[in-house]
């Protein structure tokens, strides 16, 4: 009988701790679910370190050998131009020309034309002198005293402006980010009367790089949006 009652109290002991084991459990498996996730932003404005600019000029006539001598010509002087502008011959590149026989053309007009040759020519520089490119842009007028007018509109050939030192300034913009997500994550815990516990998933979001306006391109905006989860404690 003894031995009855001490293995009843030994169970109920079992019982009571394994109870409170589950209590404990349960309650901490719900305190560990307790979180709110977060958005950082972080945004810089740089100059862009890369421009590309394409010089369009267009030829007509009805000899193409008359055409090729006058379009290198062209080329000619254009390089040179852009030599004495400070421009290496590195930088420069001269496309193959593009000719369009207006008489052939399918869809051509009906309408008469004293030519029957349509040619253009691109001259295209690429470099990291991304000041001085602007500036011979606002100055290109120049050609026309020397009788080559360079041609604009044409959507295939615009000016582009790049950034390309983009992993120089990564670590900052996601370390901005990051204590952005974190400010927002105290101030939601405060509110919810909490503590700010531990991170539990982090993830960073795609930098984006795009002209700050449509009026500055050789401006640019880099943006970086990273995803924190933090846990909440009592």
């Amino acid at each position: 009988m003894k031995n009855f009652r001490m293995e009843a109290a030994i169970l109920a002991l079992g019982l009571i701790i394994l109870g409170f084991s589950l209590h404990h459990g349960i309650a901490m498996y719900g305190e560990r679910d307790r979180g709110v996730s977060v958005k950082g932003l972080a945004e810089m404005e740089v100059p862009a370190d890369k421009v590309t600019w394409p010089l369009v000029y267009k030829s007509l006539g009805n000899d193409l050998n008359i055409l090729y001598n006058d379009l290198k010509k062209s080329n000619q002087t254009i390089v040179q131009y852009l030599k004495s502008k400070g421009i290496s011959e590195n930088e420069i590149s001269i496309n193959a020309p593009e000719i369009i026989d207006l008489k052939a053309e399918r869809y051509a007009s009906n309408t008469a034309t004293p030519y029957r040759y349509n040619v253009t020519s691109v001259i295209i520089v690429t470099s990291n002198k991304v000041e001085l490119i602007r500036t011979l842009i606002s100055e290109q007028g120049e050609l026309l005293k020397q009788g080559i007018a360079v041609a604009g509109g044409d959507y295939r050939f615009n000016v582009q402006y790049e950034y390309t030192g983009l992993n120089s300034i990564k670590p900052q913009m996601i370390e901005e980010a990051t204590k952005n997500a974190r400010e927002a994550a105290k101030k939601f815990a405060k509110d919810s009367d909490s503590r700010l516990g531990k991170i539990r998933r982090a993830s960073q979001g795609q930098f984006s790089i795009s002209d700050r306006d449509a009026n500055t391109p050789h401006i640019k905006k880099i943006r970086v949006v990273t995803t924190i989860d933090y846990y909440l404690e009592d």
